[in-house]
C-alpha cells in the first residue's frame, strides 16, 4: 500500500488500493475468520474501475485510442460508469449498451456522466440483434473513431485483477487468506484474482459465486452449456447465459448458485449488522459464503476473503426500496 493523501492529480489516480474489513456480527456463527474488500471505495464505486482503467490506458499506449475516440461498451451499469468518468478526464466520447435489468439508479448515473445510454432487453439470447453485446458490436461498426472494450471476451480483464486485486489481497492478508468468495460475471476478477492468489499459495481454495438461472455453474462442473438452466433473474453482474472468454475456469475450485431473494435480503442485512451498504452483488456473494459454511467449506482456521462488488446506491430503486422488494415476494 504506497497512496498518501496528499494531493492527488485526477480522480483516477485514486482507482486500487481498496480496503479490507473485517466482518464481526454477520459473519459470528461461521467457522473461521472473515473479510470484506470493499470495491466500492474506488472512485467510480465498483471493482470495474480497475478494468476500464487498465483496458483504456492500454488501448492508449497501443495508439488504439486516440484524442476524440468514442468509448463503446456492453454494461449491467458499473463498468459503463467507470468509462463514463475515465472518458470525462480523458477526453473520449463514451456510448453504452445497457441491460433493462439494470437499476434505474444506474442508467440515471450513466446519463448524468454524459454517457449516450442504449437500454437493450435483458432476456433474450446472446445472438439476438436486440441484446446489449449486438448492439454494442453494430454501435462500434457504425461510429468512426471507435474502440470496442468487449469486457465478457478481454484478457486485459483478467490481467487488472492479477496486477492490482491479487496483490493487494494477498499484502493484506498477510498471506494468510485461505478461501476468496468472488462474484462470477465477465470472469475478470475472481480469474484474475484468483490465479495471482494461487500462484502464491496453490491451496487457497477460489469459490465462485453464480446465479440460479445463469450457466456458469454447471459450465464449470460439465464444460457443456446447458440451456435448459437459463431463466430471467434479478441479480445484476453476476452469472451469465453464455461463457465469457474473460472467465479462466481452471482457476476456480467450485461454484454456488444464489437466489434473488436471498442476495437480496442478506445485502440489507449486511447493512443492519455491519454498517457497510452494499450492492445487489455483495449480498450475493454473502448469501454463497453462507452456503459455502453450511457445506462445511470452513474450519476454526479459515481466513476467508469476500469481495463486495459495488456500493449498495446503485440499488435504491430495487433491493433498498421496500415496494419493489414487495413487487418481487421478497418482504
Amino acid at each position: 500500500m504506497t497512496r498518501h493523501q496528499g494531493i492527488t492529480e485526477n480522480i483516477l489516480k485514486l482507482v486500487g488500493e481498496t480496503p479490507l474489513v473485517k466482518l464481526h456480527n454477520i459473519a459470528k456463527d461461521f467457522k473461521g475468520s472473515y473479510f470484506a474488500k470493499l470495491e466500492a471505495f474506488n472512485p467510480g464505486h465498483s471493482a470495474k474501475d480497475r478494468i476500464a482503467l487498465h483496458i483504456i490506458e492500454d488501448a492508449e499506449r497501443k495508439g488504439i485510442i486516440k484524442k476524440g475516440s468514442t468509448i463503446v461498451e456492453t454494461t449491467s451499469g458499473n463498468t459503463g460508469f467507470s468509462l463514463a468518468m475515465i472518458s470525462i478526464v480523458k477526453g473520449y466520447k463514451c456510448i453504452l449498451a445497457v441491460s433493462d435489468k439494470s437499476s434505474q439508479d444506474k442508467i440515471d448515473m450513466l446519463k448524468s456522466m454524459g454517457a449516450e445510454v442504449h437500454v437493450c432487453p435483458a432476456n433474450v439470447p446472446a445472438a439476438d440483434p436486440k441484446s446489449y453485446y449486438e448492439v454494442a458490436k453494430t454501435i462500434h461498426k457504425k461510429t468512426k473513431n471507435s474502440v470496442y472494450i468487449n469486457q465478457y471476451f478481454n484478457e486485459l480483464n483478467i490481467d487488472a485483477h492479477y496486477r492490482t486485486t491479487g496483490p493487494e489481497i494477498w499484502e493484506q492478508t498477510g498471506g494468510k487468506i485461505t478461501h476468496l468468495v468472488v462474484a462470477s460475471g465477465t470472469g475478470g476478477t475472481i480469474s484474475g484474482t484468483g490465479k495471482y492468489l494461487k500462484e502464491q499459495n496453490p491451496d487457497i481454495k477460489i469459490l465462485g459465486v453464480d446465479a440460479i438461472g445463469s450457466v456458469l455453474k454447471k459450465y464449470h462442473e460439465t464444460g457443456k452449456i446447458d440451456m435448459n438452466e437459463v431463466s430471467p433473474y434479478k441479480i445484476e453482474g453476476l452469472g451469465k447465459n453464455l461463457i465469457p472468454t474473460a472467465t479462466d475456469f481452471d482457476v476456480i475450485d467450485v461454484y454456488e448458485k444464489v437466489s434473488d431473494k436471498d442476495a437480496a435480503l442478506t445485502a440489507r442485512e449486511i447493512v443492519k449488522k455491519e454498517g457497510i451498504f452494499p450492492g445487489y452483488t455483495s449480498g450475493a456473494v454473502l448469501q454463497a459464503t453462507k452456503q459455502y459454511a453450511d457445506l462445511g467449506m470452513f474450519t476454526k482456521d479459515s481466513f476467508v476473503v469476500l469481495i463486495f462488488p459495488d456500493h449498495g446506491s446503485r440499488y435504491m430503486n430495487k433491493i433498498y426500496n421496500d415496494s419493489w422488494m414487495k413487487e418481487q415476494g421478497f418482504l
